[in-house]
């Protein structure tokens, strides 16, 4: 996003705060003690959901706090869609906290109402520490650089082990052969699916077209430019859309009772998620203990190598900070030094965006659900370091809700996702150009 652009959807930000619905100013305040760490003691205020996190700030306290002159307290929050319409809100009031935790996707929303400080100068160094595909989604594409990656959610291909032995069945490198493994499924025992498509959760659709090379917000000189509806985009939509309507896959939500039981039974034999997924199976299908195992993404192209991603944060500092050295210096440590990355694992539960933390150290042993596969971090790492580069824009809530809806429809109905795509793509343009943004046709 150039500068320029940046400045033009500042002016009205207003317009996309009412995108998110209006929420009310509470537990909002700066750290108001004045200047920077540079020039005397910082209390900084940080809004996080994620759990453990002000035992993690405790830990930088303890041992660095004193000798920087740097405090931090945490502040719990709510997450997604709540959280960013709160921080909007302090941002106009000018009582923001001095860092907050915002998802990836959220981003260019912040940025476009001037939320978020712009931190290059302060933090341009530590690029080193994330594979590339992570690191652009907090430039925003641009010289900038609005946040620090924190945790990632890098997409994976979970399969039931047992029963791909029982069936004869062989993990699939391609979606070609996921397509074949399927069908091959489906004749071999009709009661069975290999996985679902699940129009319930937009982070899965937009992970699996990042994948394909999608870029769904992008610029055109001042103008958005929106490629919900591009090749990549189309190719993963009939696909999916063409395994339903053929009832090669199954077309049921997930996170259900009836979710649970498939994978739980083993009437759903495979799962196309993220790194996370581990702990989700082990709620879900407790049963099924040690027969899972994890190998990466099928490709669209035999031999190459790329991943999607599906959820994750960063760690952002606010234009309403007056400490925003000491601020950058606190998400420095928090995202890129050994010893916070640890505490992260160990207190937060999350999957590091830093590369050095992805296996080996907090990550040693792999997940108890996973004791079959010892190397599973180190295969989740070297996943992660393929993540494609990814492209959000200021109204990624539209476009999810649009999803849900229109998707949701169309598996229902088992009638393809092209018509649903092509109203997911209209109903965000609509929304942009109701908000008075400039879009590209």
């Amino acid at each position: 996003m150039p500068h320029a652009l940046r400045r033009r959807i500042s002016a009205i930000a207003t317009a996309t705060a009412v995108v998110l619905g209006a929420s009310a100013l509470t537990g909002c305040g700066t750290s108001g003690d004045g200047g920077d760490a540079a020039s005397g003691p910082a209390s900084l205020t940080y809004w996080a959901w994620a759990p453990g996190m002000d035992k993690v700030a405790a830990l930088w306290n303890d041992k660095h706090g004193k000798e920087a002159g740097i405090t931090v307290t945490v502040k719990k929050q709510a997450s997604g869609d709540d959280l960013v319409t709160k921080i909007i809100t302090a941002a106009k009031a000018h009582q923001a906290p001095d860092l907050v935790q915002a998802e990836y996707q959220a981003l260019p929303t912040l940025v476009s109402n001037d939320a978020l400080a712009d931190i290059s100068a302060e933090a341009g160094a530590a690029r080193k520490a994330f594979a590339p595909g992570v690191w652009q989604q907090v430039t925003l594409g641009t010289d900038a650089v609005y946040a620090l990656p924190q945790d990632s959610g890098p997409m994976m291909f979970y399969y039931r082990a047992d029963l791909f032995t029982q069936y004869g069945l062989k993990v699939p490198t391609t979606w070609d052969e996921f397509a074949a493994t399927a069908r091959a499924l489906k004749k071999k025992a009709p009661d069975k699916a290999l996985t679902t498509f699940s129009a319930n959760d937009s982070g899965l659709f937009a992970g699996l077209a990042q994948q394909a090379g999608a870029r769904w917000w992008t610029t055109e000189g001042q103008k958005w430019k929106v490629g919900i509806d591009d090749a990549a985009t189309r190719k993963v939509a009939d696909f999916w859309g063409g395994l339903v309507a053929e009832g090669a896959v199954d077309n049921q939500p997930m996170y259900t009772p009836a979710w649970n039981k498939a994978l739980n039974t083993g009437k759903q034999i495979a799962w196309v998620s993220a790194v996370w997924a581990p702990g989700t199976l082990t709620t879900a299908a407790p049963d099924t203990k040690g027969k899972w195992a994890m190998a990466p993404l099928p490709q669209w192209t035999s031999g190459t190598n790329s991943t999607g991603s599906w959820g994750g944060s960063t760690t952002a500092v606010t234009t309403d900070s007056t400490h925003k050295a000491a601020a950058v210096k606190f998400a420095t440590w928090l995202n890129t030094d050994p010893e916070a990355l640890a505490a992260l694992v160990k207190e937060s539960g999350v999957y590091p965006a830093a590369i050095a933390a992805q296996s080996g150290g907090a990550l040693a042993r792999p997940p108890a659900f996973f004791a079959n596969q010892p190397d599973f971090y180190t295969r989740a790492a070297a996943i992660a370091r393929t993540t494609a580069p990814a492209a959000w824009g200021p109204n990624v809530n539209v476009a999810y809700t649009a999803f849900k809806d229109e998707f949701g429809k169309a598996a229902k109905a088992k009638s393809g996702f092209g018509t649903a795509l092509t109203a997911m793509r209209n109903a965000t343009v609509a929304d942009l150009k109701k908000q008075g943004f400039e879009v590209a046709p």
